[in-house]
């Protein structure tokens, strides 16, 4: 599934749908079809009256990122074997075009941001912001691509249409293809990835290291359930109200790694929902029975804020509804599983929890 830079938070960029070889997720139709929405508008965040609800993440943390202190010094040639089975060889990386947000956002915290020539209409932080974008309505133009001359490109799985990869390789450009992240165990496979293929191995693992320890530090806040309380059950709505697009998170949606780690429980999940994605309807709420509802933050104002939010159907009527239990967290950083996910893994914390850790 891929979005206009009104839809997609930069983790949307691992979702299926607009990839090579006429890719189709476990929405199948469905994905296809969701997909025509990619020109419509959707808005920043809403907020809510009352607590928890509905605070997102800093932006001074979320639209920034911290490089490597140490510089890092590239080792090339190297040759890499990219996710589509092509053996590539990257012998410069003095012009590098990295085609997802998530791609952006581990090379500009790899310390190679001033080496970038473009970015993705997902690449939304701050350092990135004056870069030139190569996408279309999230597609990407290879003419814009060649036009910069890039020594180096970087994609996705997920990147397409596939004739403007294809147009990319065939002007013979490297382009390495990396594997989007899913969950939390994919953050330093990821990070590995793209440091081997910028020769810089060594930045590679010290980022890996760093993000690491930071995740694993969060990791330790999570709150004991008092007084033998459950662990929260916490349903992920993808909402675009101006495409009438409102659907409930699966195991597959890129969430649930996040809210375990969060202590929390995937109620799409745990309902049994096997795809990424499936329609918002009563019925699948109602057995999802959520106590909080995570978001993004574009989506919350797309449907009019919390207070749009309980008038789905269905909605107003699941404990988290009725409490107006809203977590939101901005798109450029919720599902990314990079660098930032540390920020992003806190404030899911921060929302879920009252101040006196109890759970509510």
């Amino acid at each position: 599934m891929r979005f206009s830079q009104d839809f997609a938070p930069t983790g949307a960029d691992r979702w299926p749908g607009r990839g090579r070889a006429g890719a189709r997720g476990p929405l199948g139709i469905l994905t296809a079809t969701l997909a025509l929405t990619l020109a419509l508008t959707g808005c920043g965040a809403g907020k809510d009256q009352g607590a928890p609800a509905t605070r997102t993440t800093p932006e001074a943390a979320a639209d920034r990122i911290e490089p490597l202190a140490t510089a890092p010094r590239p080792q090339l040639p190297v040759t890499v074997k990219s996710a589509d089975g092509a053996e590539v060889t990257v012998a410069s990386t003095d012009r590098i075009v990295p085609l997802t947000g998530g791609l952006s956002e581990i090379v500009f915290t790899l310390g190679l941001g001033k080496q970038v020539v473009a970015r993705d209409i997902t690449a939304t932080f701050e350092q990135a912001a004056e870069l030139p974008v190569v996408t279309r309505a999230h597609d990407v133009s290879a003419e814009s691509v060649l036009s910069l001359k890039p020594t180096v490109v970087l994609a996705e799985t997920t990147t397409g249409p596939a004739e403007a990869i294809d147009q990319i390789r065939d002007a013979g450009i490297p382009l390495v293809v990396v594997a989007p992240a899913k969950q939390l165990s994919d953050v330093g496979r990821r990070i590995g990835t793209v440091a081997a293929a910028l020769g810089v191995p060594e930045s590679g693992t010290e980022l890996k290291s760093r993000t690491q320890s930071r995740i694993d530090a969060v990791r330790e806040s999570v709150p004991a359930p008092a007084d033998g309380r459950k662990k929260p059950r916490v349903a992920f709505l993808y909402l675009r109200g101006s495409a009438s697009v409102y659907l409930l998170g699966g195991r597959e949606s890129g969430a649930s790694s996040l809210l375990e780690a969060a202590g929390a429980v995937d109620a799409g999940k745990a309902s049994g929902l096997t795809k990424d994605f499936t329609a918002i309807t009563s019925e699948a709420l109602a057995k999802a029975a959520p106590d909080a509802i995570l978001v993004m933050a574009k989506g919350l104002e797309s449907v009019g804020g919390v207070d749009g939010l309980v008038k789905i159907p269905g909605i107003a009527e699941t404990p988290a509804g009725m409490d107006r239990r809203i977590v939101s967290i901005d798109d450029g950083v919720l599902l990314n599983y990079g660098p930032r996910t540390d920020r992003v893994l806190s404030e899911l914390i921060a929302q879920l929890y009252p101040r006196d850790g109890a759970g509510k």
